[in-house]
């Protein structure tokens, strides 16, 4: 019978938190222990890490534009032209980024009820059908943002000096993440899979 006072087994947000004494609390997947202080440090981790860090941001600054917005056309009752603009760039970085992150860390929307109550096999079918779908939308919003990023960037927007077309950037690279980190999902199945299989 193992002694719970030495070891903790704790099973939260589908990953088996372990603390053993001596070693470091990490996250056991497949077999290996990540530890929570380093965590994932490829290249893929730290670019998912930056595109939540700028989503974050977008939204903070989003917030920021459309408080400026509000307090210039109702106290100062002098509307400025550029918080539109540079709302709705900031709207679409936060949302693209973030998702694109979403799909790295296995956050984004899935019928998650379906898959983990199917036997394994079928789960690791489904995972990689849902993998292959999110890459296929990653790589029509990559392709078809920058088509519209290039169509209207000579068209300068109104109030500023971006380029209407700016709004679809950030759907252009979200798109390009969302491809790169759902093939490489693809590869690397949900943790809890991973230590079923």
């Amino acid at each position: 019978m193992r002694n719970w006072m030495h070891c903790t087994l704790v099973y939260r947000n589908s990953l088996d938190l372990v603390h053993a004494p001596g070693s470091q609390p990490g996250l056991r997947v497949a077999g290996k222990t990540v530890t929570q202080e380093h965590g994932d440090r490829s290249p893929l981790a730290r670019l998912a890490h930056a595109a939540m860090l700028v989503a974050g941001a977008a939204l903070v600054g989003m917030a920021a534009t459309e408080a400026w917005q509000v307090f210039a056309r109702y106290v100062l009752n002098d509307s400025p032209g550029w918080t539109e603009p540079v709302a709705l760039l900031l709207l679409n970085t936060a949302m693209s980024l973030g998702a694109a992150a979403g799909v790295r860390s296995w956050s984004h929307f899935g019928f998650f009820i379906l898959v983990h109550n199917v036997p394994v096999a079928l789960r690791l079918a489904l995972q990689a059908f849902a993998c292959l779908l999110v890459a296929a939308v990653g790589a029509a919003l990559a392709v078809w943002g920058a088509q519209l990023l290039l169509d209207g960037i000579a068209i300068p927007a109104a109030g500023t000096i971006l380029p209407e077309s700016a709004v679809f950037l950030p759907m252009a690279v979200g798109g390009a993440l969302m491809f790169v980190f759902a093939i490489e999902r693809l590869f690397a199945p949900a943790p809890e899979t991973a230590a079923e299989a």
